[in-house]
């Protein structure tokens, strides 16, 4: 009979993920991993496996989270065209940039390790693709709320609408001023969903 665990698993994987978000998957050790974690190397791999089962679930979870997230802000937005440019301005939105420079764990793990752990690139390719999914809905909506075009294809420019977030998310990992970052922003929404 296996014994119950005797930590706050919800805890752990956070304090893990904030691990591999802050240094990448490269950069953390199994040491950082049961520093951060409080367990021991054992207990460790014998509840989540090794270092790359550890942090395909870790990148899993946070994926699946920000789909509901943007899901649930999608269903609130008072128009669709809201959602979609606060989701292009995003990464501008900190004052001090401090999120920014951080980036988005899903885009700092995919351009580490996408072309070297396959099984990255594959749920990167499944955590974008349901994202650009959330934005094609709401550029739906827009186009029948009157703010987009109506014969534009909502799936491509959903993409399109993608690849501009990510542009502002690699841009803010430099260290670009948030002002540059909203500039950045506007400028590709203007092009993306004219007013």
């Amino acid at each position: 009979m296996p014994r119950p665990r005797e930590f706050d698993e919800d805890r752990v994987v956070e304090a893990i993920r904030q691990e591999f978000w802050d240094k990448g998957y490269a950069a953390t050790s199994v040491d950082d991993l049961m520093r951060v974690s409080g367990l021991g190397k054992g207990s460790l791999y014998g509840a989540f496996g090794d270092k790359r089962a550890l942090f395909l679930r870790v990148l899993r979870e946070y994926n699946d989270a920000n789909v509901r997230t943007l899901q649930e802000r999608s269903a609130s937005a008072s128009r669709g065209v809201d959602f979609v440019r606060e989701f292009v301005r995003g990464p501008s939105c900190d004052s001090t940039g401090t999120s920014a420079q951080r980036g988005c764990l899903l885009a700092n793990s995919t351009a580490e390790l996408a072309m070297s752990m396959p099984d990255v690139a594959a749920e990167a390719r499944r955590s974008y693709d349901a994202t650009a999914a959330v934005l094609a809905e709401a550029i739906e909506r827009a186009q029948r709320e009157g703010d987009v075009d109506p014969g534009a294809d909502a799936g491509p420019v959903a993409y399109a609408v993608l690849a501009a977030q990510l542009g502002v998310v690699a841009l803010g990992r430099t260290g670009m001023g948030v002002d540059v970052l909203a500039s950045v922003a506007e400028s590709a929404l203007g092009r993306l969903l004219p007013a």
